[in-house]
């Protein structure tokens, strides 16, 4: 038996009153999870609207299968950077009134031992979203050079102390092969010469990899491209970022398609010839979860909702 692990999903609230739902309209849930928001939609469209889901997690096509019999729901197994060609195949191509993409791992994935996210629990060092494609974070730890270690820690995990902690795998790992979310925390403790009361020694390095393994950076830089061919005139894009990583590439990316490249002064250019080359107009500001909401999930403190209006 499959244990059942539970999710709450973030800013709940302000996602649903982002997307400006139509009861009509057609919507792409690009991280399924456990199906949080997009039972939220589903409660607010009519029996003409559409949601279309997608997810690389396994586990959560299972947990889909709550919504099999409506529908007006289907769902994909493949990463939300394959949005384009979803929405194409499922004939929706440039008419989705809203996209959601919840960026990150998920509480499930995270609770679960098995899967190797958190250095709180035991358990075979894995790390990928989709278990059954590419290598594992063993498997990468087990090849991967000094050089390339230190420069997934120190850019992906923003670890100061990324060549020790890159250095201590590499003596390590051809004594003691490196195979379990125990072993790899560890060694980052030892590893980090400097503590931070408030943080583990490995959430940076473990945070590091998992965005490594899985080119989660990539994964929205291209998402992101694609979401503008998927959304219709007027339609929403909405993102939940959970790291200043994630956020940065999520805001700069509104920021250009809402302003455009920087010109140089003095062009003749006409406002109307310099605007028929934004694609996205800024929607509000950031949105951050409430003190009420962190109080009843930790998980949700780092959060940050940005939402788009495509033009």
């Amino acid at each position: 038996m499959t244990a059942q692990f539970e999710h709450i999903s973030v800013l709940m609230e302000e996602t649903i009153e982002a997307l400006a739902i139509k009861p009509d309209g057609i919507y792409i849930d690009g991280t399924f999870g456990r199906g949080g928001h997009s039972g939220q939609i589903l409660a607010r469209l009519g029996e003409q609207g559409r949601l279309q889901a997608i997810d690389q997690d396994p586990q959560a096509i299972a947990a889909a299968q709550k919504y099999a019999a409506d529908p007006r729901f289907n769902i994909a197994h493949k990463r939300f950077s394959a949005m384009r060609s979803v929405a194409e195949e499922a004939g929706i191509l440039g008419q989705v009134d809203g996209i959601l993409l919840d960026i990150g791992v998920s509480s499930p994935q995270l609770d679960d031992a098995a899967r190797g996210f958190s250095f709180m629990k035991d358990g075979p060092l894995d790390m990928r979203m989709n278990p059954t494609a590419g290598r594992s974070a063993a498997e990468w730890l087990a090849e991967a050079d000094l050089e390339e270690i230190t420069h997934v820690i120190k850019e992906f995990g923003e670890e100061k102390f990324g060549r020790r902690i890159a250095t201590k795998i590499i003596e390590t790992r051809d004594a003691n092969p490196i195979t379990t979310t125990k072993q790899l925390a560890e060694l980052v403790d030892l590893a980090v010469p400097v503590k931070d009361k408030f943080k583990h020694p490995a959430t940076r390095t473990f945070q590091a990899i998992r965005i490594y393994i899985n080119s989660e950076l990539e994964e929205i830089q291209t998402a992101l491209r694609e979401a503008l061919d998927v959304l219709k005139p007027g339609g929403r894009l909405v993102v939940i970022s959970f790291h200043s990583l994630e956020d940065r590439i999520v805001k700069q990316f509104i920021k250009k398609q809402s302003k455009g490249e920087a010109l140089p002064r003095g062009l003749p250019l006409t406002d109307a010839q310099i605007k028929q080359h934004l694609t996205l107009s800024a929607v509000g500001k950031a949105i951050k979860p409430s003190a009420a909401e962190i109080a009843q999930n930790p998980r949700a403190r780092s959060s940050v909702l940005r939402v788009a209006q495509k033009l």
